[in-house]
Protein backbone atom coordinates (compact mmCIF):
# COMPACT_ATOMS: atom_id res chain seq x y z
CA UNK A 1 0.00 0.00 0.00
CA UNK A 2 2.42 2.44 0.17
CA UNK A 3 4.80 1.98 -2.30
CA UNK A 4 1.09 2.63 -4.13
CA UNK A 5 0.67 5.72 -2.57
CA UNK A 6 4.41 7.25 -2.79
CA UNK A 7 3.40 6.39 -6.40
CA UNK A 8 0.29 8.40 -6.82
CA UNK A 9 1.92 10.86 -5.36
CA UNK A 10 5.19 11.07 -7.75
CA UNK A 11 2.55 10.80 -10.53
CA UNK A 12 0.59 13.67 -9.44
CA UNK A 13 3.76 15.90 -8.96
CA UNK A 14 5.14 14.86 -12.14
CA UNK A 15 1.63 15.99 -13.68
CA UNK A 16 2.14 19.36 -12.48
CA UNK A 17 5.48 20.16 -13.65
CA UNK A 18 5.08 21.09 -17.00
CA UNK A 19 5.24 24.54 -15.73
CA UNK A 20 8.83 24.96 -15.42
CA UNK A 21 10.76 28.54 -15.21
CA UNK A 22 12.17 30.86 -12.95
CA UNK A 23 10.21 29.95 -9.96
CA UNK A 24 11.86 26.13 -9.99
CA UNK A 25 14.96 27.56 -8.16
CA UNK A 26 14.97 28.45 -4.65
CA UNK A 27 14.83 31.78 -3.59
CA UNK A 28 17.23 33.61 -1.15
CA UNK A 29 18.38 29.40 0.27
CA UNK A 30 14.75 28.66 0.96
CA UNK A 31 12.23 27.01 -1.42
CA UNK A 32 9.25 29.44 -1.79
CA UNK A 33 5.94 27.53 -1.54
CA UNK A 34 2.49 28.67 -1.52
CA UNK A 35 -0.46 26.32 -0.03
CA UNK A 36 -3.94 27.69 -0.62
CA UNK A 37 -5.08 26.87 3.29
CA UNK A 38 -4.13 25.70 6.59
CA UNK A 39 -3.56 22.04 5.97
CA UNK A 40 -2.05 22.33 3.00
CA UNK A 41 0.29 24.98 4.92
CA UNK A 42 1.09 22.96 7.88
CA UNK A 43 1.94 19.73 5.69
CA UNK A 44 4.69 21.85 3.47
CA UNK A 45 5.75 23.28 6.83
CA UNK A 46 6.72 20.21 8.49
CA UNK A 47 7.88 18.88 5.30
CA UNK A 48 9.80 21.96 4.39
CA UNK A 49 11.51 22.36 7.44
CA UNK A 50 14.37 24.82 7.03
CA UNK A 51 14.67 24.16 3.70
CA UNK A 52 11.39 25.94 2.88
CA UNK A 53 9.60 29.15 3.07
CA UNK A 54 6.12 28.48 2.97
CA UNK A 55 3.08 31.20 2.67
CA UNK A 56 -0.16 30.78 3.70
CA UNK A 57 -2.91 32.11 1.43
CA UNK A 58 -5.93 31.95 3.72
CA UNK A 59 -5.45 34.30 6.85
CA UNK A 60 -5.62 32.82 10.16
CA UNK A 61 -9.33 33.07 11.59
CA UNK A 62 -10.60 33.32 7.85
CA UNK A 63 -13.25 30.61 6.34
CA UNK A 64 -10.93 29.35 3.43
CA UNK A 65 -14.13 28.83 0.79
CA UNK A 66 -14.89 31.92 -0.07
CA UNK A 67 -10.79 33.06 -0.11
CA UNK A 68 -10.21 36.37 -2.71
CA UNK A 69 -6.86 37.08 -3.56
CA UNK A 70 -4.83 39.88 -3.59
CA UNK A 71 -2.84 41.07 -6.37
CA UNK A 72 0.13 40.37 -4.08
CA UNK A 73 -0.94 36.84 -3.50
CA UNK A 74 -1.77 36.24 -7.06
CA UNK A 75 1.89 37.39 -7.54
CA UNK A 76 2.98 35.33 -5.08
CA UNK A 77 1.01 32.13 -6.87
CA UNK A 78 2.68 32.87 -10.01
CA UNK A 79 6.34 32.90 -8.81
CA UNK A 80 6.51 30.56 -5.99
CA UNK A 81 8.19 27.03 -7.37
CA UNK A 82 5.55 24.80 -5.85
CA UNK A 83 2.01 25.81 -5.01
CA UNK A 84 -0.09 22.76 -3.02
CA UNK A 85 -4.19 23.66 -3.64
CA UNK A 86 -7.20 21.16 -3.65
CA UNK A 87 -9.32 20.78 -6.96
CA UNK A 88 -13.31 20.08 -7.07
CA UNK A 89 -14.10 23.93 -6.83
CA UNK A 90 -12.72 24.11 -2.74
CA UNK A 91 -11.30 27.56 -3.59
CA UNK A 92 -11.99 28.51 -7.45
CA UNK A 93 -9.84 31.82 -7.00
CA UNK A 94 -6.58 29.57 -6.13
CA UNK A 95 -7.82 27.45 -9.05
CA UNK A 96 -7.96 29.95 -11.51
CA UNK A 97 -4.52 31.44 -9.88
CA UNK A 98 -2.30 28.61 -10.14
CA UNK A 99 -3.12 28.42 -14.08
CA UNK A 100 -0.36 31.35 -14.77
CA UNK A 101 2.25 29.74 -11.95
CA UNK A 102 5.61 29.13 -13.18
CA UNK A 103 6.74 26.27 -11.03
CA UNK A 104 4.68 23.27 -10.26
CA UNK A 105 1.35 23.16 -9.19
CA UNK A 106 0.15 20.63 -7.20
CA UNK A 107 -3.66 19.70 -6.91
CA UNK A 108 -3.05 17.45 -3.69
CA UNK A 109 -6.63 15.55 -4.38
CA UNK A 110 -5.41 14.06 -7.23
CA UNK A 111 -3.34 11.09 -5.54
CA UNK A 112 -5.68 11.46 -2.49
CA UNK A 113 -9.08 10.97 -4.48
CA UNK A 114 -7.64 7.84 -5.85
CA UNK A 115 -7.25 6.41 -1.94
CA UNK A 116 -11.24 6.52 -1.38
CA UNK A 117 -12.76 5.07 -4.50
CA UNK A 118 -16.59 5.74 -4.36
CA UNK A 119 -18.18 2.62 -3.21
CA UNK A 120 -20.64 0.25 -4.88
CA UNK A 121 -24.07 2.27 -5.30
CA UNK A 122 -22.91 5.83 -5.75
CA UNK A 123 -21.86 8.39 -3.12
CA UNK A 124 -21.97 11.74 -5.03
CA UNK A 125 -21.76 14.02 -1.81
CA UNK A 126 -18.53 12.03 -0.28
CA UNK A 127 -17.34 11.78 -4.13
CA UNK A 128 -17.79 15.29 -4.36
CA UNK A 129 -16.24 16.28 -0.67
CA UNK A 130 -12.85 17.80 -0.73
CA UNK A 131 -11.95 17.55 2.93
CA UNK A 132 -9.95 14.59 2.62
CA UNK A 133 -7.29 15.43 5.51
CA UNK A 134 -9.96 14.86 7.64
CA UNK A 135 -8.68 11.01 7.30
CA UNK A 136 -5.28 10.73 8.86
CA UNK A 137 -4.59 8.07 6.54
CA UNK A 138 -5.17 10.15 3.33
CA UNK A 139 -3.32 13.00 5.10
CA UNK A 140 -0.59 10.59 5.44
CA UNK A 141 -0.64 10.46 1.55
CA UNK A 142 -1.16 14.10 1.17
CA UNK A 143 2.14 15.28 3.36
CA UNK A 144 4.12 12.23 1.14
CA UNK A 145 2.40 14.08 -2.29
CA UNK A 146 3.85 17.58 -0.97
CA UNK A 147 7.28 15.76 0.34
CA UNK A 148 7.65 14.34 -3.05
CA UNK A 149 6.75 18.33 -4.80
CA UNK A 150 9.34 20.22 -2.91
CA UNK A 151 11.95 16.86 -3.81
CA UNK A 152 10.93 17.64 -7.40
CA UNK A 153 11.65 21.00 -7.39
CA UNK A 154 14.39 21.40 -4.83
CA UNK A 155 16.45 17.72 -5.67
CA UNK A 156 19.58 19.07 -3.20
CA UNK A 157 17.56 18.84 -0.48
CA UNK A 158 15.35 15.91 -1.43
CA UNK A 159 16.81 13.56 1.96
CA UNK A 160 16.22 16.21 4.25
CA UNK A 161 12.25 16.65 2.98
CA UNK A 162 11.50 12.35 2.44
CA UNK A 163 13.12 12.53 6.77
CA UNK A 164 10.55 15.40 7.84
CA UNK A 165 7.87 13.85 5.86
CA UNK A 166 8.99 9.85 7.60
CA UNK A 167 8.92 11.66 11.14
CA UNK A 168 5.30 13.86 10.53
CA UNK A 169 4.25 10.10 8.99
CA UNK A 170 4.65 8.45 12.00
CA UNK A 171 2.53 10.95 14.39
CA UNK A 172 0.06 10.83 11.65
CA UNK A 173 0.01 7.02 12.56
CA UNK A 174 0.08 7.36 16.03
CA UNK A 175 -2.75 9.48 15.47
CA UNK A 176 -4.76 6.97 13.12
CA UNK A 177 -4.74 4.27 15.87
CA UNK A 178 -5.88 7.04 18.19
CA UNK A 179 -8.82 7.08 16.52
CA UNK A 180 -9.30 3.78 15.58
CA UNK A 181 -9.06 2.44 19.24
CA UNK A 182 -11.23 5.67 20.72
CA UNK A 183 -14.42 5.24 18.18
CA UNK A 184 -14.34 1.20 18.41
CA UNK A 185 -16.96 0.75 21.09
CA UNK A 186 -19.52 3.60 21.16
CA UNK A 187 -23.18 3.49 21.92
CA UNK A 188 -23.60 5.45 18.85
CA UNK A 189 -22.21 5.69 15.11
CA UNK A 190 -24.54 8.83 13.93
CA UNK A 191 -22.69 11.77 13.49
CA UNK A 192 -24.97 14.81 13.19
CA UNK A 193 -22.83 18.16 12.04
CA UNK A 194 -23.72 21.46 10.77
CA UNK A 195 -22.12 20.64 7.25
CA UNK A 196 -20.79 18.09 5.44
CA UNK A 197 -17.01 18.22 6.00
CA UNK A 198 -16.82 14.82 7.55
CA UNK A 199 -17.34 11.99 5.19
CA UNK A 200 -14.19 11.00 4.96
CA UNK A 201 -13.39 10.67 8.46
CA UNK A 202 -16.74 8.86 8.97
CA UNK A 203 -16.16 6.50 6.70
CA UNK A 204 -12.06 5.80 7.74
CA UNK A 205 -14.00 5.10 11.33
CA UNK A 206 -17.08 3.31 10.88
CA UNK A 207 -19.14 6.42 11.29
CA UNK A 208 -22.41 7.72 9.31
CA UNK A 209 -22.87 11.75 8.72
CA UNK A 210 -25.86 13.49 9.01
CA UNK A 211 -25.24 16.87 8.15
CA UNK A 212 -27.41 19.61 8.63
CA UNK A 213 -26.34 21.48 5.48
CA UNK A 214 -24.25 20.25 2.37
CA UNK A 215 -20.70 20.93 1.22
CA UNK A 216 -21.17 25.00 1.98
CA UNK A 217 -20.62 25.22 5.16
CA UNK A 218 -22.65 28.61 5.26
CA UNK A 219 -25.57 27.47 3.29
CA UNK A 220 -29.49 27.40 4.73
CA UNK A 221 -31.00 24.61 5.37
CA UNK A 222 -34.90 24.74 4.76
CA UNK A 223 -37.47 24.27 7.66
CA UNK A 224 -38.17 20.73 6.13
CA UNK A 225 -34.64 19.36 6.75
CA UNK A 226 -34.61 20.46 9.90
CA UNK A 227 -37.73 18.97 10.65
CA UNK A 228 -36.62 15.79 9.76
CA UNK A 229 -33.31 16.36 11.24
CA UNK A 230 -35.40 16.67 14.74
CA UNK A 231 -37.03 13.53 14.44
CA UNK A 232 -34.22 11.29 13.56
CA UNK A 233 -32.00 12.93 15.94
CA UNK A 234 -34.93 11.80 18.49
CA UNK A 235 -35.02 8.57 16.97
CA UNK A 236 -31.72 7.50 16.50
CA UNK A 237 -30.57 8.75 20.42
CA UNK A 238 -28.50 11.38 19.64
CA UNK A 239 -26.97 13.13 22.28
CA UNK A 240 -25.25 15.51 20.21
CA UNK A 241 -24.88 18.18 17.53
CA UNK A 242 -21.63 18.95 16.36
CA UNK A 243 -20.77 22.18 14.63
CA UNK A 244 -17.44 23.78 13.53
CA UNK A 245 -15.03 27.05 14.02
CA UNK A 246 -14.88 29.85 11.35
CA UNK A 247 -18.56 29.52 10.79
CA UNK A 248 -21.97 30.79 12.62
CA UNK A 249 -23.00 27.94 15.17
CA UNK A 250 -26.62 29.59 15.37
CA UNK A 251 -28.20 26.49 12.62
CA UNK A 252 -26.34 23.28 14.37
CA UNK A 253 -28.09 24.95 17.94
CA UNK A 254 -31.54 25.91 16.62
CA UNK A 255 -31.55 22.07 16.08
CA UNK A 256 -29.95 20.93 19.55
CA UNK A 257 -32.83 23.38 20.67
CA UNK A 258 -35.42 21.94 18.71
CA UNK A 259 -34.30 18.44 19.73
CA UNK A 260 -33.46 18.72 23.36
CA UNK A 261 -29.80 17.99 23.29
CA UNK A 262 -26.47 19.67 23.35
CA UNK A 263 -23.57 21.26 21.12
CA UNK A 264 -20.32 20.69 20.81
CA UNK A 265 -17.47 21.68 18.00
CA UNK A 266 -15.70 19.22 16.05
CA UNK A 267 -13.10 21.27 13.91
CA UNK A 268 -13.03 20.71 10.16
CA UNK A 269 -9.35 22.06 10.22
CA UNK A 270 -9.79 24.33 7.58
CA UNK A 271 -7.89 27.01 9.28
CA UNK A 272 -6.48 27.76 12.87
CA UNK A 273 -7.28 31.13 14.66
CA UNK A 274 -4.29 33.17 15.39
CA UNK A 275 -5.25 32.28 18.79
CA UNK A 276 -5.01 28.58 17.93
CA UNK A 277 -1.60 28.92 16.51
CA UNK A 278 -0.10 30.76 19.67
CA UNK A 279 -1.42 28.45 21.82
CA UNK A 280 0.89 25.97 19.56
CA UNK A 281 -1.98 24.13 18.35
CA UNK A 282 -1.23 22.05 15.18
CA UNK A 283 -3.23 19.07 12.74
CA UNK A 284 -2.95 16.05 15.33
CA UNK A 285 -3.84 18.53 18.75
CA UNK A 286 -6.80 19.66 16.90
CA UNK A 287 -7.69 16.14 15.55
CA UNK A 288 -7.11 14.79 19.00
CA UNK A 289 -9.40 17.39 20.57
CA UNK A 290 -12.08 16.22 17.86
CA UNK A 291 -11.09 12.67 19.14
CA UNK A 292 -12.31 13.24 22.76
CA UNK A 293 -15.48 15.41 21.51
CA UNK A 294 -16.67 12.48 19.40
CA UNK A 295 -15.98 9.91 22.41
CA UNK A 296 -17.76 12.11 24.35
CA UNK A 297 -20.40 12.45 21.82
CA UNK A 298 -21.10 9.16 20.70
CA UNK A 299 -20.36 7.79 24.30
CA UNK A 300 -17.66 5.39 23.72
CA UNK A 301 -15.79 3.51 25.84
Amino acid sequence: MRKSLAALALLAVTAGCAGGGSGDEPAGGRLEVVAAFYPLFEAAQRVGGDHARVTNLTAAGSEPHDLELTSRQIDRIEDAAVVLFVGKGFQPAVEEAVARTRGRPVDVLAPAGALLPTPAGGDDLLQADPHVWLDPTVYQALVRTVAAALSEADPANRTAYEANAAAYDRELADLDAAFSQGLAQCDRRSLVTSHAAFGYLARRYGLTQDAIAGLEPDAEPNARRLADLADKVRADGTTTIFYETLVSPRVAQSLAREAGVRTAVLDPLEGLSDEDLRAGKNYVSVMRENLAALRQGLGCR
